[in-house]
């Protein structure tokens, strides 16, 4: 192999690699794609040539994934290394077809809520507001703390809350807040709050199920949570 033809395979089997950073990986061929993978040629035969032949040879992606390692081997430039290479990609990628996406835990009733949070507000010294988003079946999608206020009091503006639903695309929310003194019982400004959240609801197609207050749970204390929607809050 002369000088040039040297340099010139040398290009090509970085040309792949060049393309995926510069260009993307949707703009690889299938040939260029299985040359990032099996690295390297064999002397007179550069690896995307290899890539080449094993497609035709094959005929089809899904043909080239059902082969065992000795039909990979009948390609030139295969060898059993290589033949592996194949197999662990093709077997990775059946794996990710059927990989199910984690089940989305329901957290629609008061005490799912008080649940999900009940660890995060335990030793809480202020109140601290969350926004608890939702899919369109009531699944948790993701919780944000909205703010955290001071001894007695907690601010929530219905932009805050609701920019959070808007990025995580919910199709609806809870609200929920702790009460540091332990009684979970609404007060004023909380029940203000609800219903501008509510409205504000309403005006984006969002919807609010409820606001949660969650107080400490004792011995002869109140109900260690309060639901604003069942002491009827959201109707007045």
């Amino acid at each position: 192999m002369s000088c040039s033809q040297r340099r010139s395979s040398g290009a090509g089997m970085q040309q792949p690699r060049e393309r995926l950073l510069m260009d993307g990986i949707d703009a690889l061929s299938h040939a260029e794609l299985l040359s990032i993978l099996l690295g390297s040629g064999v002397k007179g035969h550069p690896v995307k040539a290899i890539s080449e032949d094993l497609i035709l040879h094959h005929g089809s992606l899904n043909q080239m994934a059902c082969a065992d390692i000795p039909q990979l081997c009948q390609t030139r430039g295969i060898g059993v290394d290589k033949a592996m290479i194949i197999k662990a990609a093709f077997a990775l990628a059946k794996r990710l077809v059927e990989e199910r996406p984690p089940k989305r835990r329901l957290l629609e009733r008061p005490e799912q809520v008080a649940q999900h949070l009940r660890e995060r507000v335990r030793f809480e010294e202020v109140e601290c507001l969350y926004v608890i988003l939702l899919n369109a079946r009531h699944q948790h999608i993701k919780t944000e703390e909205v703010s955290r206020g001071i001894l007695d009091a907690v601010m929530g503006h219905p932009r805050e809350v609701f920019q959070h639903a808007i990025r995580h695309r919910a199709a609806a929310l809870v609200l929920a807040h702790n009460h540091p003194s332990g009684d979970p019982m609404p007060s004023e400004s909380d029940i203000r709050l609800t219903r501008e959240m509510f409205r504000a609801g309403q005006i984006l197609k969002i919807e609010l199920l409820d606001h949660v207050i969650l107080g400490r749970p004792g011995k002869g204390s109140p109900p260690h949570f309060v639901s604003l929607r069942e002491q009827g809050y959201f109707y007045h």
